[in-house]
């Protein structure tokens, strides 16, 4: 008697409590309801052994959803004498769990090692439920189809921007008048009269001219920024595909600019001051393109790319514009509500 109580001890209670549960417990508690078939045995219930082939399981169940199917049910079969409806109906979707589970090669894979090793609770309901949850259609499908229907929208949205910007810069004197003389310099306008039933009406006449001209404007004028023409190594799939060229060609870039303005002291070009310059106007390169040619040539006559001069010029140009709105009667009137009925008066109304 000694002996046992000294063994008990020696190990601790709770370690001979679990001891003797796993002793007492049976290795079909791996049958868990949620799981599978429940408290069921998917092989049981079909009633075919596991090592059962696919065509064997698919024939199993075929026979079984034929008997327990809803529709086909009838009150009174002499093969179901002892079923109701409701039992039948929950026959059906266990017959229906157990074919999904064993048709399936990973799934079977899974609910036979779960009958293998029944402790593995924990593993058991990963598995199972990372394979429920997981979605059905392969995730880098849905990534590329995405992508393509943004690219695509973003494209079609860039033409549409672009036309908008071809019809406006149309009806542009500036532009018109130069767009009309080149197209007489070509000959496009100087057509006879023509005469017969191969005349046309004046209203064919002006569309035509109207076309010319803007074919002239959307050939001979370079629009920049958010209006430039689309161009499809802009849109977001080629970007993608070529961002390990871009990258490179970033990598080789900075390289050779640190080696040639930070090694060597050499001095910068006209391109490389504008870089600079557009760099502290934290502008993209599209909005500095869209920049008048003047405008970059002050930039170069001021020597903006020097961090000293930028800073001047900033202040100045933050000052002329404090000197604009205050000089705008709009911001005036502003200024004027917000003094006398703005959110920073207080007003007491006597009871």
């Amino acid at each position: 008697m000694a002996a046992p109580i000294e063994f008990i001890r020696r190990i601790g209670p709770w370690t001979y409590i679990f001891f003797l549960l796993g002793l007492f417990i049976p290795s079909g508690t791996a049958l868990i309801d949620g799981l599978y078939c429940g408290k069921e045995i998917c092989y049981d219930v079909l009633g075919v052994t596991r090592e059962a082939t696919k065509a064997e399981i698919a024939r199993a169940y075929r026979q079984l959803a034929r008997k327990y199917h809803p529709d086909r049910f009838r009150v009174g079969d002499p093969g179901l004498a002892e079923e109701t409806p409701e039992s039948a109906q929950q026959k059906f979707l266990l017959v229906v769990t157990a074919y999904e589970t064993l048709r399936d090669e990973e799934s079977r894979k899974d609910y036979d090692y779960m009958l293998d090793h029944p402790e593995q609770y924990y593993s058991h309901y990963y598995a199972y439920y990372r394979r429920r949850l997981a979605p059905k259609v392969d995730v880098r499908i849905v990534i590329l189809v995405t992508v393509c229907a943004i690219s695509v929208f973003q494209y079609y949205s860039w033409w549409s921007s672009y036309n908008e910007a071809i019809n406006y810069l149309s009806t542009v004197p500036k532009y018109r008048i130069q767009a009309t003389e080149i197209a007489k310099q070509q000959g496009l306008l100087n057509r006879t009269k023509e005469k017969g039933k191969n005349r046309r009406s004046k209203e064919e006449i002006r569309e035509e001219e109207e076309e010319i001209i803007r074919d002239i404007i959307k050939n001979k004028i370079d629009i920049k920024g958010g209006y430039q023409k689309p161009n499809l190594s802009d849109i977001l799939l080629c970007k993608i595909i070529l961002s390990p060229y871009y990258l490179c060609a970033y990598v080789v870039w900075y390289c050779s600019w640190v080696y040639r303005f930070t090694i060597c002291r050499e001095e910068y070009g006209e391109e490389e001051k504008l870089y600079i310059i557009r760099r502290y106007m934290k502008m993209s390169q599209s909005q500095f393109d869209s920049l008048e040619d003047h405008q970059k040539e002050t930039f170069l006559e001021r020597q903006l790319w020097i961090k000293e001069n930028y800073d001047v010029y900033k202040e100045e140009q933050e000052e002329e514009m404090k000197m604009k709105m205050a000089m705008d009667p709009r911001w005036k009137r502003y200024r004027r509500w917000m003094k006398n009925e703005g959110p920073g008066r207080l007003t007491f109304i006597d009871d």
